[in-house]
């Protein structure tokens, strides 16, 4: 059964963060594959990520770790997200550090550095 998460989500929305700075050196994503596997880009930080997708109070969701990099300093955390009509709502958390909430709406282009790091 593949999950209705999998595939490209512009992030559209941040709590500590506005869309001016969440796209500073690109359009802001996260990227989930069939894989278990995905990614992640916003502001300076890029993070690879390792899913688990599943089924939470009747909403398909999945919950995640990440490693990468913030400015190119290594960094590290987890996360969660669920789809809430056509949006993906969730939070991601920076370990020892700050969490944020976010939203993200669909993307109908793939992007991502699929076959990079993993």
């Amino acid at each position: 059964m593949k999950n209705a998460i999998i595939g490209s989500w512009r992030i559209t929305e941040m709590e500590l963060w506005d869309q001016e700075d969440i796209d500073m050196m690109a359009p802001g994503y996260f990227r989930f594959d069939a894989d278990g596997k995905g990614e992640f880009g916003f502001i300076a930080v890029q993070g690879w990520l390792d899913c688990r997708y599943e089924t939470r109070n009747g909403k398909t969701a999945v919950d995640f770790s990440w490693e990468g990099s913030d400015e190119m300093d290594q960094c590290s955390g987890r996360g969660w997200a669920f789809l809430d009509g056509d949006r993906l709502t969730g939070r991601l958390f920076f370990h020892m550090g700050d969490d944020s909430g976010f939203t993200a709406a669909r993307q109908t282009k793939e992007r991502g550095s699929k076959g990079k790091r993993r």
